[in-house]
């Protein structure tokens, strides 16, 4: 069980180079959609009065699932990278940040 918690600890900074990189990752995929889908560099924003209801909540609808694709695809390779190289899984039993 200790060595479960070191392990968690030390993934912890690697955690977070992973997850910054998945974030900004995630934000050009959903760039590059969001110009694909409607043939406009920039996203409506929820405050954008120019925008309607339904550009703003499709908008939003492709960037969360986007971000939410990335972050558990990043997750999970880094967890499978050091349970390769350590044969020990990076986090508790249950795992996970939810």
């Amino acid at each position: 069980m200790a060595k479960k918690k070191k392990m968690s600890l030390a993934y912890q900074p690697i955690g977070f180079v992973l997850g910054w990189s998945g974030g900004w990752l995630a934000g050009l995929a959903f760039r590059k959609t969001w110009t694909a889908i409607r043939h406009e560099e920039d996203a409506p924003d929820a405050l954008d009065k120019d925008r309607g209801w339904g550009e703003v909540l499709l908008a939003a609808a492709i960037q969360g699932a986007i971000f939410a694709v990335v972050r558990s695809a990043v997750d999970r390779a880094g967890a499978k990278a050091i349970e390769r190289s350590t044969g020990t899984w990076p986090v508790g039993e249950k795992g996970g940040r939810d």
